[in-house]
Order: structure tokens, then C-alpha cells, then sequence
């Protein structure tokens, strides 16, 4: 049985740089550009000889090239590690001192940016499961509050997306899904995914209780990474379908989260889990995530769904215009950033975007066969891209 909202959304006329309009009615493929062996752009975070280090979340500071990183020394489960890179990911500090209670994290951490009514700003770090915990920092990540419990409630990546949100400064959304085991304690998988939401309205210091948005046991959506529309009015969730058996979703709200739209798929350029999506200069998007394609897929004749599927697995980036998320155009560029040397398992990535256009994008894989994995930040600017993209082309 779906649960959700009952408001389905009208499109919203936007407009869009002429030179990446796309009529999604007509488009039928998409051009596939591949990073992978410019071993040049990749720069290594952290890695441990045996030690599994994986699931980074970044956010990029004020100052424009100061970028924070956490992630678990573990799959998810292990103690938050912390480093600092002060050049915009060309080089990253050794691991920073963490308060003690950040060694009992149970689950991938989040780091995010929020300001308060009066323009106080903090970090904020989620760690989840049962009970989802917190610790801040007001001082850009050099000293840190102990984890904390944020609520009697815990969710899977707790918060996997945090926004700004209506009406005033100091509001922020949070999204997560759990799927029964860790919402409540002693929670038991019930076969359902439900994705929730909470808001905070002192800015970030505190987190209201979690409301259901959408609920369901035949379509598992999951890991939601929201962005809103260039004009700011909507907000589209990309979403994770962990079941395998169908492209990943999307929904949108035009009222600050009161509501939401059906969930309706991705196309395959799209499709995989953990969406991060930020803007580049001239309005396109870039998207970084894991390539993960339905069950189908690899039995696929087109050449679309033969295409994708060589991604499988692997990092990938998309470049396209909100539009396209809007009307379910295929994009203008899939890109593979790595080949991930595992079936499935790399892809929880940090997205940065500098005015110049420069692209610091960072998260874990298994990039050496037989090997654990381990944090690489790619760099890379959007007239790089699009250079690659004509070259290949002539």
C-alpha cells in the first residue's frame, strides 16, 4: 500500500540557456564522456593498507576553497574520521582530532552548513540508526560538540539532505527513509521503506519530530538528495529504488514541503542511489552518484539501456538542466568519474562547486582490484567537460 501526499504537481514554466534546451519528447541518446583514466584530476583523501574507508559527505566554506569531509572507518558502522583541505581538494590534511563519542557512530555521518535567524553559523553532523545523534560546531570545524541525541526516533543516513526552507532565515528540511529497523527501538525490517522528513526552526540546533512523506513495500525508495529549481519556488528529491526493479524516482513540492508529488522514475542516464546534485555557474546541473541499473537493464536491445549499463557500479556524474528533471529528459552528459573494481559498492559523494566553475567532487570506492576501498576527490570544471564533449564529437 503507497502512502503519500495526494498533490500532484503542475510543471513550472522555467527558463533555461538556449544552448542546453532539450525538447524530451524528441531526445533519444545521450553522450557518454569517460574521466576515469585521468589519474591527473584524482587526488587521494585517506587510505588505510586493510582498512575499509568509505561513505564521505563534504561542505565547502565561506571562504571558497576551505572543504570539510567526514566519513566512518568502516562499511557505514565505525568510528567518524575528519579531514580539511584548505586549496579546494588539491591536498587534504592528515585526520583531524574528533571528540570520543564520535568512535560509537553506528552509521554513515552527514555534514552540513546551516545559519541561524541571526546569522550564526554551524556545522552540523548527523550520525543514524537508533537514536539518529548530532553533534555541531560554531567555529568552522575546529572544536566539536559531543554526539548528542537529536530525538527518540533514528532512519538509514539520517540526514541524508538538508536544505534552507520557508518563511525565514534559520529553517532548514532534513530528509532520510529508514525501513522499520531503526525508526522506533528494537524496529524490525517490515519490508517497507517509508521516507521522512524533519525541520528545525532554530537553525539546526535542534530537529521536530519526522513525518512520513511517502510510504511503500512495492517501490523501495530510499537516500533522498533534494535541490530546488533555479528560481527557488520548487523542490525535487531524487531517490534511490533499492528493489532494483525500477529506475530511480523523483518528487517535487511547490509548497515548502507541505506536500509532494507522486513518485514517478528517473530515465536511465539517472539511474542509481545517493543523487547529489549542485548548480554550475551557467545554470546547468551536475549530478554525482552511483551508476545502479534496474534488473532489466542488462537484457536490453536499445542502445540507451546497452550504453548505461557499461556504468554499472561504477561513480558517475550527469550534466543537464533542471528542466530535464521536470519533463524526464535524458541530460546532456553521463559521465563516468571512476571505475569502481566492485559490483556495487563505492558512490556516497560530495559535490562542491566553485564560482570559477571548478567541480571538487570526492567520495569512496574500490578503485584497485582485491583492494578495500578508499577516498578519492576528482577536480574538474564544466568547459573541461564540454571541451571532451566536442573533441569526441569531431
Amino acid at each position: 500500500m503507497r502512502i503519500f501526499s495526494v498533490l500532484i504537481l503542475v510543471p513550472m514554466l522555467l527558463n533555461y540557456p538556449l544552448a542546453f534546451a532539450q525538447d524530451a519528447n524528441r531526445q533519444t541518446s545521450i553522450q557518454v564522456l569517460d574521466f576515469d583514466t585521468d589519474t591527473q584530476r584524482q587526488v587521494i583523501v585517506d587510505r588505510e593498507r586493510g582498512q575499509y574507508l568509505g561513505h564521505p559527505t563534504t561542505v565547502l566554506l565561506e571562504d571558497g576553497k576551505t572543504i570539510l569531509c567526514v566519513y566512518p572507518k568502516g562499511h557505514g558502522k565505525g568510528a567518524i574520521q575528519f579531514k580539511r583541505s584548505e586549496d579546494g581538494g588539491k591536498s587534504w590534511s592528515d585526520r583531524l582530532p574528533t571528540p570520543k563519542s564520535w568512535e560509537t557512530s553506528l552509521e554513515t555521518p552527514t555534514i552540513h552548513r546551516v545559519i541561524d535567524a541571526k546569522g550564526k553559523k554551524r556545522l552540523i553532523v548527523f550520525s543514524g540508526l537508533y537514536p539518529v545523534r548530532m553533534a555541531f560546531s560554531e567555529d568552522d570545524g575546529k572544536s566539536w560538540s559531543e554526539l548528542k541525541k537529536v530525538g527518540d526516533w533514528g532512519g538509514i543516513v539520517t540526514m541524508a539532505s538538508v536544505i534552507p526552507i520557508g518563511p525565514s532565515p534559520g529553517n532548514y528540511l532534513a530528509l532520510f527513509h529508514d525501513d522499520g529497523r531503526f525508526f522506533e527501538p528494537n524496529g524490525k525490517a517490515t519490508g517497507i521503506f517509508t521516507l521522512y522528513q524533519s525541520r528545525s526552526s532554530d537553525g539546526g540546533l535542534t530537529w521536530e519530530g519526522p513525518t512520513a512523506i511517502y510510504r511503500s513495500s512495492e517501490v523501495h525508495l530510499c537516500e533522498p538528495g533534494a535541490v530546488r529549481s533555479p528560481d527557488g519556488k520548487q523542490i525535487a528529491v531524487l531517490l534511490r529504488e533499492n528493489r532494483r526493479d525500477k529506475n530511480s524516482h523523483i518528487i517535487f513540492s511547490d509548497d515548502e514541503a507541505k506536500s509532494w508529488s507522486k513518485p514517478k522514475e528517473l530515465p536511465l542516464p539517472l539511474c542509481g542511489d545517493r543523487h547529489v546534485a549542485k548548480y554550475l555557474p551557467d545554470g546547468r546541473l551536475f549530478i554525482s552518484f552511483r551508476a545502479v541499473q534496474k534488473k532489466t537493464t542488462a537484457d536490453a536491445k536499445d542502445e540507451l539501456s546497452k550504453s548505461m549499463f557499461l556504468h554499472d557500479g561504477d561513480w558517475v556524474a550527469w550534466i543537464g538542466t533542471y528542466d530535464d528533471l521536470r519533463t524526464g529528459g535524458l541530460g546532456q552528459y553521463r559521465i563516468r568519474l571512476k571505475d569502481n573494481k566492485n559490483r556495487w559498492d563505492c558512490a556516497y559523494p560530495g559535490v562542491e562547486i566553485f564560482p570559477d566553475g571548478t567541480i571538487v567532487t570526492t567520495t569512496y570506492g574500490h578503485w584497485d582490484q582485491g583492494e578495500p576501498p578508499y577516498l578519492l576527490t576528482i577536480r574538474l570544471s564544466a568547459s573541461e567537460i564540454d571541451a571532451m564533449a566536442r573533441d569526441q564529437v569531431k
